[in-house]
This record gives C-alpha cells, sequence and structure tokens, in this order.
C-alpha cells in the first residue's frame, strides 16, 4: 500500500530525513514511532504528498504520491496533529465541504457525511459550531474529516496528543474500530508507546531522521530475549534477597518496585532464585516472568543508533 524509497529531507541545512526507505502492506495496522523532533510528523506530510521531499520516491497504491497526486489524495485520509477545521462552520457543514474538496460523487456526500458522523459519534453535535466544540470532540471532527472519502490509507499523526486520559480512551477506541472492523491500512504516528502496543501490530521506529526498526512488535519484543525478567515478593528482609541476588554471576540487574524484587539475567534463575529463597527463609510468596515492554525496546534501539 506505502513503499517509501530513499526519501530524504532538508530544511535548508538541516537534515530532517536521512535517506529512509520502508514499506506498509494492504491491511497493516503500522505504528510511526520516533521521539519528538525524530522526522515522524515531516515522513507523514511527504507520504500524504502534502511536503516534497528533498530527494527519493514515496508510492501509495502503486502510484506515485506527487506525479498522481488527485488520485493519491482521494484514496488517502489524513489526520494533521493539528486538525484543519474551520471554527465558524458547524460539524455538518465543514464534513460536507471536505467531502466536496476529496471529490466524493455529489449523490454521495449526504450519506457519506451521516455515515462518518455517526462512526465518530458525532450525531448529537452535527448541527453545533466547531468553534465551540471540545478539544476531544474537535479531534473526532478531524477523525471524521480524514475517512469521510472512504479512505484505503488512513495515516494519523498524534491522534490523542492534548487529551484528557477519558477522551484518549474514547479516541483509541474509535482507532481500533476504524482498523480491524474496516480493514484499512493505518499508519499512527505516535510518540505514546503504550499507544502503538495497544493498537498496532507493526512499528516503524525513527530516530533523528534514520530508520532504526521495521518489524512486527513480536519480533520487536524477541529482540530482547537475551535478557531474562522476573519479579519476586518475599515475606522478610527483601533488602537480604537484594544483595545476594546482586552477587549473583548471571544477574544484571535487581530493583526495588512496589515491594517486589525485579531481576535481570543472562539466563533463566528462577530455579535457584527458589532454593535461595527456601535456603535463607525468606518466604517466597510469588515469582513470575515480566515481559518486555516496548518503552524498553525503543529506549534500546535508539540508544543503540
Amino acid at each position: 500500500m506505502v513503499e517509501v524509497i530513499n526519501v530524504s529531507k532538508y530544511y535548508g541545512k538541516f537534515l530532517a530525513l536521512n535517506s529512509i526507505s520502508f514499506k506498509v502492506e494492504q491491511g497493516e495496522i503500522v505504528a510511526f514511532l520516533g521521539p519528538n523532533g525524530s522526522g515522524k510528523t515531516t515522513t507523514m506530510r511527504i507520504v500524504t504528498g502534502f511536503l516534497q521531499p528533498s530527494s527519493g520516491r514515496v508510492t501509495v497504491d502503486g502510484l506515485d504520491v506527487f506525479e498522481n497526486d488527485l488520485e493519491v489524495k482521494s484514496i488517502t485520509g489524513y489526520l494533521p496533529e493539528n486538525p484543519p477545521l474551520y471554527p465558524e462552520l458547524t460539524v455538518e457543514e465543514y464534513l460536507t465541504f471536505v467531502a466536496e474538496l476529496k471529490r466524493v460523487p455529489k449523490n454521495r456526500i449526504k450519506s457519506k457525511v451521516d455515515e462518518v458522523i455517526e462512526k465518530t459519534a458525532l450525531t448529537e453535535r452535527r448541527k453545533t459550531l466547531i468553534g465551540a466544540l471540545s478539544k476531544g470532540l474537535k479531534q473526532r471532527v478531524g477523525i471524521a474529516q480524514s475517512i469521510v472519502n472512504d479512505p484505503k490509507l488512513l495515516i494519523l499523526d498524534e491522534p490523542t496528543v492534548g487529551l484528557d486520559p477519558l477522551q484518549v480512551i474514547e479516541i483509541r477506541n474509535l482507532v481500533k474500530k476504524l482498523a480491524y472492523e474496516e480493514k484499512r491500512t493505518i499508519i499512527l504516528s505516535t510518540h505514546i508507546l503504550g499507544e502503538a502496543s495497544e493498537i498496532c501490530k507493526k512499528a516503524i521506529i525513527i530516530n533523528n531522521g534514520n530508520i532504526v526498526a521495521v518489524d512486527t512488535i513480536e519480533n520487536l519484543n524477541r529482540s530482547l530475549k537475551d535478557v531474562h525478567k522476573v519479579a519476586i515478593e518475599v515475606k522478610k528482609d527483601r533488602a537480604g534477597l537484594k544483595n545476594i541476588l546482586r552477587g549473583h554471576p548471571s544477574v544484571l540487574s535487581v530493583s526495588d518496585r512496589d515491594g517486589k524484587l525485579e531481576v535481570e539475567s543472562k539466563e533463566d534463575i528462577r530455579e535457584e532464585i527458589v532454593k535461595i529463597c527456601v535456603q535463607n527463609d525468606f518466604g517466597l510468596l510469588e515469582i513470575y516472568t515480566l515481559k518486555n515492554t516496548l518503552e524498553e525496546i525503543f529506549v534500546k534501539l535508539v540508544q543503540e543508533e
């Protein structure tokens, strides 16, 4: 669905993107991850045709983004970090205007506007001026405009930034519905790693204008398989157990968190830990394996880069 081939972008002398390449297949839901200033938004703007690259090529559904700009935009939905809303229009007026801009057939505009208003739970607000809406509702309008042309490709740039916790949950649920129920290809640009883990199956990680990883989140998890992590809860003398474990040749680190010890080791030493607890009468209550998080994978890859 999307192919980015050796794309570079300069702003004056500043190199924002350094010959990046990646592919997104039909029907994939991909997280585009990176710290602030890493090149995420620049990449999204180039993929959607809003910004010309300094060099390189981008295709969407086999069409060159810049040679076939109108065709590409007709099959693409884009939610920028700051949605381009018109506060003086009602929700219905604005979505009708966007549908016309996106060349939705005239005989289908009303039905498509009605459809996206229902999907984004804006029915009760359809006659409300956009300027009177909360930030969360404005974000819903932004998503509605991005899908009013029934796009094959949906690109969302930081869709939950600046929202309160309840609004974040609502928008994430909406994005998951658009992804899994409607089988769209979605690129979700975010710096919130929990959001990526919850919604996406694959991740593209960018840092300082360079792609540092392109893989499924499951495979990225395996990249840290050489580190074994366990949590241990004991009845007494947690500090004593901590000191013993720190002296173990396979142990990389021991930390105290929420009344439990978290141990990282080069190999699986759970059996040895149980023996240590029994021999020293620490009163072992619980021991279990901890999974690596996307946050840890992200930090590891960015630090290596």
